[in-house]
């Protein structure tokens, strides 16, 4: 297997800097370019592509503007073996300020690309490509199917991501395998809920504003619920490794209309962090009531609450364990450390849509210890060549011995 890696060595590295160079940042989420870009790549390859589109209103729903899910399909021996689906993700974050390099440059320095996406999670489209490649050179005793995944709106929730190829019935994969980091088997994470609340006044000038209703006045209440739930929460401890509290943040606020003016209306957007052990409906349920109950009653303002996302938490499922053997039978060895263990980590992705399908899911692929040691999601974002070259052989032989067992 390593010498099947080795003799591909550049080609996937060229083909990852490929990729790095077509944007494809979500928002605004016009994603198609770079799945065709991809596509065309693959192919050349000798893979051969199936292009999902997805309609655009459910595109438009997600907020996004066009999605092509790509699936790539291997079959072995009689391929009555388990069908194992490897999902990446090509849409990334926009790169945003301080970069000392091209985001979409793709630069190659001190043994590392830099370049947006190139951590989260393009290198996986490399990983996942060339692992299956030298597992076709190297077809013997094998028996199953090994399906790439490649979708386009992890960033936002994965909705028309795994989850529409799931729901279509254009896949039903017996274990999956998720864009990932090299040093350590995610078996759980967190969920996330989004909520929007809208604070309803009246306008009135600021020389007589009783004659108004002042929506941040009224807002600053619920803020204050809000900030004294966020410090109750820090006592709400999840039993999975890896992963700590509840968290609640106000991310964004907006409203009023000018200095001299009343404010008649302010939206607070709220992100609420799940443990695994806590049920999204239910903490939004409860969330909506604490907002109610905090509402001021002397200030006749209007509050409404409304769901902008809802990402359950990857819990395990039965057969989690044979894809965390299976890693750990060779990742040590190759990666140079004592052990790499399975945790979770307080962060959502769409591979939480494998899990609730029922599907035994684990996140493993290339890239270091951690989100802030690859700068995933900030500037100078960047992969370490030799994490990419490890984790292609060790998917590699994780593919092999669950096709032969």
């Amino acid at each position: 297997m390593k010498a099947e890696i080795d003799a591909l060595w550049d080609e996937e590295v060229a083909f990852l800097k490929a990729l790095v160079r077509v944007p494809s940042d979500n928002p605004p989420g016009d994603t198609a370019p770079h799945a065709e870009a991809a596509a065309r790549l693959l192919e050349a390859m000798g893979f051969a592509v199936a292009r999902h589109p997805v309609p655009e209103p459910f595109v438009k729903q997600n907020g996004m503007k066009s999605v092509v899910n790509l699936i790539v399909r291997q079959t072995f021996g009689e391929g009555t073996g388990p069908v194992i689906a490897l999902n990446a993700h090509g849409d990334v974050v926009p790169p945003g300020d301080g970069w000392t390099t091209d985001p979409y440059g793709a630069e190659e320095r001190s043994g590392a690309i830099y370049g947006r996406g190139v951590a989260v999670s393009k290198s996986d489209f490399a990983t996942y490509a060339f692992a299956l490649r030298a597992l076709m050179a190297d077809p013997d005793d094998l028996n199953g199917t090994v399906e790439l995944h490649l979708t386009y709106d992890e960033e936002a929730g994965g909705f028309v991501g795994p989850k529409w190829l799931l729901e279509q019935d254009l896949t039903r994969p017996d274990y999956a395998i998720s864009a990932g980091f090299s040093y350590a088997i995610t078996t759980a994470h967190n969920g996330c809920l989004h909520l929007e609340v809208v604070v309803r006044g009246r306008q009135a000038h600021a020389a007589m504003p009783e004659t108004g209703i002042d929506a941040l006045e009224a807002a600053t209440t619920i803020l204050a619920a809000l900030y004294e739930e966020r410090h109750r929460l820090n006592a709400v401890k999840s039993a999975q490794p890896g992963i700590d509290s509840a968290k609640l943040t106000v991310g964004l606020i907006s409203g009023g209309i000018n200095t001299n003016v009343v404010p008649d209306r302010v939206t607070l957007r709220i992100d609420r962090r799940l443990i695994p052990e806590e049920n999204g409906e239910a903490v939004e349920a409860e969330l909506i009531r604490l907002i109610e109950a905090a509402a001021p009653k002397h200030i006749p303002a209007e509050v409404e609450c409304r769901r902008i996302m809802l990402a359950e938490p990857l819990r395990p499922v039965e057969g989690v364990d044979r894809l965390v053997a299976a890693i750990q039978a060779h990742a040590p060895g190759i990666l140079g450390v004592a052990e790499v263990k399975a945790t979770g980590v307080p962060l959502y992705t769409d591979a939480r849509h494998y899990s609730e399908a029922g599907i035994p899911t684990i996140l493993y692929g290339a890239g270091p210890r951690s989100i802030l040691e690859a700068n995933a999601h900030g500037a100078d974002e960047h992969l370490r060549l030799s994490d990419l070259r490890a984790a292609t052989e060790i998917v590699a032989l994780t593919l092999r011995d669950l096709l032969r067992a």
